[in-house]
C-alpha cells in the first residue's frame, strides 16, 4: 500500500494561515484531522437589530430596507466551511451543508 507525501512544510504552513485567517474573522474549528489535513470550521448567525433597522428605513423613507434584506440573507444564517489540501498540496475552502 503506498503512501502519499505531497504535503510539505510550505502546504502546511499555508494551510494553517489559511485557518487562522478565517479564525480572525470569527469562524470557530469544529473538527481537525492532523494526518489528512483538513478542518471544519463554523460561524454562528449574527443578530440583527431590527427595531435600529426599522428606524434606518423609515428615516430614510424605505432606502435602507435593501440593505436590511441584505443583512437578514447573508447573516442571518449559519457558516459552515471546510479547509483542506488536496492530493497536489493545494489548499482550498468549500462551504459545508448545515442543519
Amino acid at each position: 500500500m503506498e503512501s502519499y507525501q505531497l504535503i510539505n512544510e510550505k502546504n502546511l504552513d499555508r494551510f494553517y494561515k489559511m485557518l487562522s485567517a478565517k479564525e480572525r474573522n470569527g469562524f470557530v474549528i469544529i473538527e481537525h484531522n492532523e494526518k489528512l489535513p483538513y478542518a471544519v470550521l463554523s460561524k454562528e448567525k449574527k443578530e440583527i437589530n431590527h427595531p435600529f433597522h426599522l428606524f434606518l428605513t423609515m428615516m430614510t423613507l424605505g432606502f435602507w430596507a435593501i440593505i436590511w434584506v441584505y443583512f437578514i440573507v447573508s447573516l442571518s444564517r449559519k457558516n459552515d466551511i471546510l479547509v483542506a489540501l488536496d492530493e497536489d498540496g493545494n489548499v482550498f475552502e468549500e462551504k459545508c451543508l448545515s442543519k
